[in-house]
C-alpha cells in the first residue's frame, strides 16, 4: 500500500499517530526520488492560486519524467516495497501556506505512481 503522511513538527498531536510502515520524508531538502526542487516549490509558494498550482503541478510531473527516465530502478523499487508493505510519502502540509493537501507533491506523486503502476494499492486519504 502506498499513502502519504504528514510530517509534524514538535510533538504529534494526540489523537494523531505516526502511520505503521516504512516512511519516507520526500520534502525538497532531502535525496528522495520523489522531492520536489526547491525552486518549484518556493515558486508556488510566492503564488498558491488555482494558476500557480497548475504550473506546479506541470513542474513536478516534468522533473517526475526525467526523474523515471533516468533512474527507473529507483522507482520500481519504491513500487516494489509498497507492493510488500505499507509505505508512506512525508511532506509537512497541508500547512498554513499551502493548506491544500491536494495540492501537495506527495499527492501528486501519488497520483504519478498510481499511473505508471496501476497494480499497486495507492490511498488519496489526507493523512
Amino acid at each position: 500500500m502506498l499513502a502519504r503522511y504528514q510530517i509534524v513538527r514538535g510533538h504529534r498531536p494526540e489523537g494523531d499517530p505516526l502511520p505503521e510502515g516504512k516512511r519516507y520524508d520526500t520534502r525538497k531538502h532531502t535525496h528522495h526520488i520523489l522531492r520536489p526542487t526547491p525552486d518549484i516549490v518556493e515558486e508556488f509558494l510566492s503564488d498558491p492560486s488555482q494558476a500557480g498550482f497548475k504550473r506546479f503541478r506541470a513542474a513536478y510531473i516534468a522533473v517526475l519524467d526525467e526523474r523515471f527516465a533516468e533512474q527507473a530502478e529507483r522507482f520500481e523499487e519504491l513500487a516494489q516495497e509498497a507492493r510488500q508493505g505499507d509505505v508512506f510519502l512525508g511532506c509537512n502540509c497541508p500547512t498554513a501556506r499551502q493548506p491544500d493537501v491536494r495540492h501537495c507533491h506527495t499527492w501528486l506523486a501519488l497520483e504519478y505512481l498510481a499511473r505508471k503502476y496501476p497494480d499497486l494499492d495507492v490511498r488519496f486519504g489526507a493523512r
